[in-house]
């Protein structure tokens, strides 16, 4: 037997066998005789949509547009309000500086993007590249001459949260909150399909606009060195394995005309514009590739997240209408939860990362700070120490483990996060995904954590 159900404008034909694969003695004459007859077609949507990664997010339980958010940019929000924080404006840069100081972001991880794929797309341009600030939980964008400065939220609930700020000044700026307008793109395949965030190479033209119809790429601590920063300035020096920044082609020209080897090894952008009008005169490598990672891993813990919150739904729904324990979990109810936490544990623990083929070095502070920033265990290790001669990590576990957004996971989802953590960490799962990590790798990082990480499960402290 099958059912049509309808998603978006597809209708989708499944079979009753497959639906019901996972769920033991499903009584659909029980089903029927409820009161709600509505039963049925109920349970085949929110199973049909499971499986086929139908949800939207702008509805219950997420209501992304709607719902309350409690993030950095809330939190500044409601001391400005307050005067406890005053906002100094800069004839420069307007309100950048005090952003940037009030949320603690390093000017030190500026990134430099000439390619015309920001919504103030008419002010950029080589010549005036839009500057990227980041830290853990922000990315602070500004574009010389603009009305706005643009910021995207780590939200712990609700993933990326979209603002901007008004360029103007006042006496109390105002952080504006944006939905649909940033979710077109920032809600899809380049974001793991949640709100989120994400470095896009392209191929630009001499005047910034991506030639897209040679395609793009999501530059990820996955990407080879030859697909990342097209239409970024890079700054640093990285051997004979070269990348797209810094160069661009005519819109007439190949792929392959984009010439890799000139705009690689740069350590000074003196040359290419004026870098005076920004707070750095560079866009470090090192901080590009630490930013590369930290969006995707951003967007699988929101995406883990997500899938927590509908499965937990789902099986609410499920156990009342089958009349189950209010507790009970069924088999696929445990491999949805175990699918969102393996994607953060290997974002975390760097699965498939490209292998460096030369050292790399930056041209700023930010290695340094970057580092300093721990936390640290008493043998002085931190898991933001970078290798940068064939990875990024020298302990190849993210830092973004001690986010706000990863603490505010629910117990469904970092419970089996730290199951799978500690087998592999331990050696018990010996699964090739994870081969990158040496036995010494695994136990630094094991020893790293039970000194770091506060709320670890109590077999973590097992020497076993």
């Amino acid at each position: 037997m099958f059912f049509w159900l309808i998603f978006g404008r597809s209708l989708v034909k499944l079979d009753k066998q497959v639906l019901f694969k996972n769920t033991t003695h499903f009584p659909t004459s029980k089903i029927m005789n409820r009161k709600s007859l509505l039963s049925v077609p109920v349970l085949l949507s929110i199973l049909a949509s499971a499986a086929l990664a139908q949800y939207d997010f702008e509805d219950p339980p997420i209501n992304y547009n709607t719902a309350e958010v409690d993030n950095v940019i809330s939190r500044l929000q409601e001391k400005i309000d307050s005067d406890d924080v005053k906002m100094r404006y800069d004839a420069k840069t307007g309100y950048l500086k005090a952003v940037l100081e009030a949320l603690e972001v390093p000017v030190n991880s500026q990134g430099l993007v000439f390619s015309k794929t920001s919504f103030q797309l008419r002010r950029i341009s080589p010549n005036t590249p839009r500057a990227v600030y980041f830290n853990d939980d922000v990315y602070v964008g500004f574009v010389v001459g603009g009305t706005v400065v643009e910021i995207a939220a780590a939200d712990p609930k609700l993933g990326a949260v979209f603002y901007s700020l008004d360029q103007n000044p006042t006496r109390r700026p105002q952080f504006k909150r944006h939905t649909y307008e940033c979710t077109q793109c920032h809600a899809g395949s380049m974001t793991q399909g949640v709100p989120g965030h994400t470095v896009r190479s392209v191929y630009p033209g001499a005047d910034g606009r991506a030639q897209l119809q040679h395609g793009s790429f999501i530059s990820t601590h996955e990407s080879p060195f030859k697909q990342r920063w097209g239409g970024w300035y890079v700054t640093g020096t990285h051997g004979d394995d070269h990348h797209m920044g810094n160069s661009s082609i005519r819109s007439t020209e190949t792929p392959e005309s984009l010439d890799r080897e000139r705009g690689s090894n740069v350590v000074s952008l003196e040359d290419y514009f004026a870098t005076s009008r920004y707070l750095s005169k560079h866009s470090d490598i090192v901080s590009l590739m630490v930013m590369e990672h930290q969006t995707q891993t951003h967007n699988a813990i929101t995406k883990a997240n997500y899938q927590a919150i509908w499965t937990a739904r789902d099986c609410d729904v499920l156990n009342e209408a089958l009349e189950r324990p209010e507790n009970f979990q069924s088999e696929s109810t445990i491999r949805r939860y175990e699918s969102g936490a393996k994607n953060v544990v290997d974002h975390l623990l760097m699965v498939d990362e490209y292998r460096l083929k030369s050292p790399v070095t930056g041209t700023s502070a930010y290695t340094e700070e970057f580092a300093a920033l721990g936390p640290f265990d008493s043998q002085g290790r931190t898991l933001r120490q970078l290798d940068l001669q064939t990875r990024l990590f020298k302990y190849p576990c993210s830092y973004l483990i001690y986010s706000e957004a990863f603490d505010a996971l629910p117990d469904s989802a970092t419970g089996p996060i730290y199951r799978q953590l500690w087998e592999i960490l331990t050696g018990k799962n010996t699964d090739e995904d994870y081969a990158h990590l040496s036995p010494k790798d695994r136990q630094a990082i094991l020893e790293i954590l039970r000194e770091t990480k506060d709320d670890l499960p109590k077999y973590w402290a097992s020497k076993k």
